[in-house]
């Protein structure tokens, strides 16, 4: 994954390289540890002390949200590849399974996600609103075309997709519950 995510504007050279490596080592961390890993570890192995950390990135929440910032902008991305896909239903059942896979990337990400699903106050929770609107064009399609009830809500299918990739996250040895589950809850969507 290509790092996008851009220091803000007006930094100096040193504050902007002290910027890059703890998104960096969060990075590293995160997906090594998880999304609670210690942030103080982060700081450390970024080579600068937790209050320059904190400089940067007010709250966990708002780290996670520079962290994720690239595959939210590859799923914005693919939604919109995907609204010209000749087959709706099925446009919508592989950015679902997108969704799920970025959620797994990082252990704890799904519920961290569950928990600012309607929170546009954090950081992170600015990232679902994004997400919100591409999916629903994408089930509004689905809907318009017949292949999905249209009593569907995009929220509740996103809340979804994340409690999968949590129960996927709790179980490691299952590779392949995540799909079981998302075919499961697909067939429940239909028209």
């Amino acid at each position: 994954m290509a790092n996008t995510a851009r220091p803000p504007a007006g930094l100096r050279a040193d504050a902007r390289r002290n910027y890059e490596r703890l998104l960096a080592e969060a990075r590293v961390s995160f997906a090594a540890h998880g999304t609670d890993a210690s942030l103080e570890d982060v700081a450390r192995r970024a080579g600068v002390g937790i209050g320059t950390l904190y400089r940067h990135f007010p709250n966990r929440q708002s780290l996670m949200s520079a962290v994720f910032e690239d595959a939210v902008g590859e799923l914005l991305a693919r939604s919109r590849e995907l609204l010209s896909a000749p087959e709706p239903c099925a446009a919508l059942v592989t950015w679902l399974r997108e969704i799920v896979a970025h959620a797994g990337e990082y252990r704890g990400l799904a519920r961290a996600l569950m928990a600012v699903a309607h929170d546009d106050s954090s950081a992170l929770g600015r990232c679902s609103g994004p997400i919100r609107e591409a999916g629903g064009a994408l089930l509004s399609r689905a809907q318009v075309a017949g292949a999905v009830r249209e009593d569907v809500e995009i929220g509740d299918l996103l809340q979804l997709t994340h409690a999968i990739a949590l129960a996927a996250e709790e179980d490691p040895g299952d590779a392949g519950l995540a799909d079981r589950l998302l075919a499961l809850t697909l067939r429940g969507l239909k028209a």
